[in-house]
Order: structure tokens, then sequence, then C-alpha cells
């Protein structure tokens, strides 16, 4: 059986009222059976008797003179034949079929019903007993009527089958109104369920049980703890990473001014200077690694209710990035350019989106070979802000595309780097309610443009 509820529900609805409709069904039969067998058997004993009442002596012998009201009552647009048989007990026929079968009554006025057949046909018959005197003599006259079943059959239709009509109709009219109801009563558990889907990975609040009824409280009260719980372990998770990461910047900063001092001593033997600067570049990829860690908790960290919210300039972000990485351009030989609009203000945390605009820039710098261009671009409508970063250097395989948000992936080995740079700016862009998309430069095989848009203040 489905494990869909509504099913099984509607079997539980279903299978009691189908019981219900085969009893009173069977019930409403038997009823509609006995009335039209006690109509058939009246008019049966009915006509025997008009016809037992036309016996009378004459010169000493028994005769009938079969009336036409006897045989008119069995009158019916179905068809029925009525035969009929009028003997006495020496075995004398006085009228009717010869081969009727008979039955003597138990008794005087006691009439005598039975199934039988004759000329191959069913029939219902009565056997009725009138006792004729005529100077001291006495003879029992058996007076023995029978018919046809067609018009007991269509009585029998006629009561059961309206009765039977209107019972499957109440049942499905009971299955239309239990499917409406559970269609409407099931609509807070479908609301829960779109509460759960739309709801960002980290979003851990619980769900409202307001409208809920009271035996899906429990469940949903169930998930609410649950939900707290990971609540705590990842925010205790997000301590520990952001603590860790506050831990190793003191020591590596310290590293590194160590190695600075140590480089600078004149009577080093070179091969020791190489190896204190490869020290060094390994201690600035820790501090930038570090750096990156703790960057990276912050924005998960981050909730859109929860930021310190202020209007900010977009535009004016972008360009502070924009001269704080012309330097780190200028060095790689990278064409960096900026295409800003006046002002693009919205709403948000000021600090976290500098970071956005700073990493994804710096990604566009460092996968972008030689001499090629980089452009940071900011634009706005009535209703939207979009920052674009586009370059030419070799993109990223399509394949690849939804993978580069992920911590540590990175689309190419070639180049140094994290790994951490678009999964810190998913995480602003998220912690923001805006969108980001990759996609490639117009007519160029070559190049990646990524695309931010946030709703305008």
């Amino acid at each position: 059986m489905t494990n869909s509820l509504r099913v099984r529900l509607l079997w539980w609805l279903l299978v009691p009222l189908a019981i219900y409709v085969f009893v009173t069904g069977k019930a409403a039969y038997d009823n509609a059976r006995h009335t039209a067998e006690l109509v058939q058997e009246n008019t049966l004993l009915a006509s025997a008797r008009m016809i037992a009442g036309e016996v009378e002596w004459s010169d000493g012998r028994l005769l009938v003179d079969i009336p036409p009201a006897a045989l008119e009552v069995f009158a019916s647009p179905y068809g029925d034949q009525v035969f009929y048989n009028v003997s006495v007990d020496d075995g004398r026929l006085l009228a009717g079929v010869p081969d009727f079968p008979t039955r003597r009554a138990a008794g005087h006025d006691s009439p005598n019903y039975y199934d039988a057949e004759l000329h191959g046909q069913s029939i219902r018959a009565v056997g009725y007993v009138r006792q004729m005197y005529d100077n001291g003599a006495i003879r029992r006259v058996l007076v023995s009527v029978g018919k046809t079943q067609a018009s007991r059959d269509a009585m029998i239709r006629e009561l059961w089958r309206p009765q039977l009509v209107r019972q499957i109709e109440m049942v499905l009219l009971a299955v239309a109104l239990a499917c409406i109801g559970l269609t409407f009563e099931l609509r807070p558990l479908l609301k829960v369920k779109e509460d759960v889907m739309d709801r960002d990975p980290m979003q851990l609040e619980p769900l409202r049980v307001e409208r809920l009824h009271t035996e899906l409280r429990p469940i949903v009260e169930a998930i609410n703890q649950c939900i707290a719980r990971l609540g705590l372990q990842v925010a205790a998770q997000r301590r520990f990473i952001a603590d860790a990461a506050h831990q190793l910047r003191t020591p590596l900063t310290l590293l590194e001014t160590q190695l600075q001092f140590a480089r600078q001593h004149r009577e080093i033997q070179p091969s020791l200077s190489e190896a204190l600067s490869a020290m060094q570049r390994s201690n600035r990829s820790m501090v930038g690694l570090t750096n990156k860690l703790l960057l990276l908790a912050q924005a998960e960290a981050a909730d859109y209710t929860q930021l310190a919210r202020q209007k900010v300039d977009l535009s004016a972000i972008a360009q502070d990035v924009v001269e704080n990485l012309a330097m780190f351009a200028q060095k790689r030989d990278i064409d960096l350019g900026a295409e800003l609009a006046d002002s693009a203000w919205i709403v948000g945390h000021e600090a976290l989106l500098s970071a956005l605009v700073y990493n994804v820039t710096e990604n566009a710098i460092r996968y972008t070979q030689p001499g090629g261009h980089v452009t940071v671009s900011v634009a706005r409508d009535a209703q939207r802000v979009t920052l674009t970063v586009a370059d030419d250097g070799p993109g990223i395989p399509a394949e690849a595309r939804s993978r580069v948000f992920e911590p540590f992936y990175r689309a190419s080995a070639d180049t140094e780097g994290t790994g951490l740079g678009l999964s810190i700016a998913k995480e602003i862009v998220q912690a923001h309610r805006g969108e980001i998309a990759l996609g490639m430069r117009e007519h160029s095989a070559r190049g990646l443009v990524v695309t931010v848009e946030f709703a305008a203040a």
C-alpha cells in the first residue's frame, strides 16, 4: 500500500463505508424481497379466495365459474403468466390446468405457499382449501393459483436499487468531501514542508507551530529541538574556527617578523637565505589562509536579520578595493580597470561587502595570465544593484562551475591560492540575500564573469 497519508486516511474511511454499504444494501435487498413476496402472496391468496367463493353445489355436483377479477388482480406490464387449478378431494378437476403442481393446505382457511415449476417456468403458488357441505356430504375443494415471478423481481429492483444508488452516492460524496477536507487540513503541514525546503542551509531558526494541529505540534516541536541542538553545534564549530584562526594569527605574524630579521643579517649563507625566503613565502601563505578562514567563519555566521546593517555605497567600496589591489595587479602585469556608477546604495554590512569585492577581484587577478585585463563594474537601476568582475583569463569549465563555491576547491592547480575566495563570496552574498552567478564574456571563448546582484536601497 502506498505511504501517502492522504490515501491511507481515505482507505480508513472507504473500507468502513464499503462494509456499511454492503451490510445495509443486503438488509435493504432482504426487506425489498420480503415486501415483494408479501405483496405477491397476498395477491395470490386474494385470487384463490375469489375463485373459492365461486364454487357451489348444483344438482349434487360441485361447479365453479372463474370470475375475471380473480385473474385481473395479476395484471402488470411485466407479462406474468397466471395458472390455476380447482379440484375436489376425490381427484375430480373442476377447472384450470390439469398438471398444476398442487399441495394441500394444513387445514381449513390456512393457505399454503410454495415454489414450483410448471411448463419449464418457476412459479410462486398458493393452495387454499374450502369445505363444501350439502345434505350431510362434505367435500374439500383445493384452489391452487400460481404465477411467474417477473413482477416480483421487478418490484424487488424498484424497491432496492434506488436505496443502493443513494448509499453509493453518499459514499462518493463522503470521499469527495474527505479529499477536500484533507486538502485543506494538510495545508499547515505542507507549509511546514515549504518552510523547510525554502530555507538556507545555515538558517537554523525554529519552525512556527501556531497554525498546526494539536497532533502535529509535538512532531514540529521535536524538530525545533533538533534544530536548536544543531544550531548550538554549528555555533560551537564556528567559534572554534574563529578562535583557532585568531590564535594562529599572532604566532604567524611573529614568525614573519623573525624571518625578516634573520634575512637582514649580511653574514648569512646563501643557502640559508634561500631557505629563509621559502619559509617566509610559506608563512605568508599560512597567514593568508588563516585570514581567509577567519573571514569565512565570519561570513558563515552572518545572518541577514542580525547583521549590523546600514546604507553603504557599493561603488565606493569597489573603488577602494580597486585602489588597494592596483599594486598587486601591476606586479602581475594585469590591466585593472573600473566602471562604477556614481552611487549604488544597498543595505548591508560594510566590512563583509568590502571583503566580497576584494575576494572576487583578487581571484580574477590571480587567475588571469600576465598581460590580461580585469574590469570591476557596478551598475544600478530602480530595483537592483549589480556588481560585475570580468577577466580574460582561462575561465572555468562549465562542469566545474557548480563546485568552485566549495571551500578549498580550485579549478586550476597552476596558481597559488587557498580555494576559499569564491566560498567566502558566496556566504557573504547569501547573508545579504543576494544572488551570485558565473558566466562567460560575450563574444569570447575565454575569461570569466562573476555577477552579484543585491536589492537596491
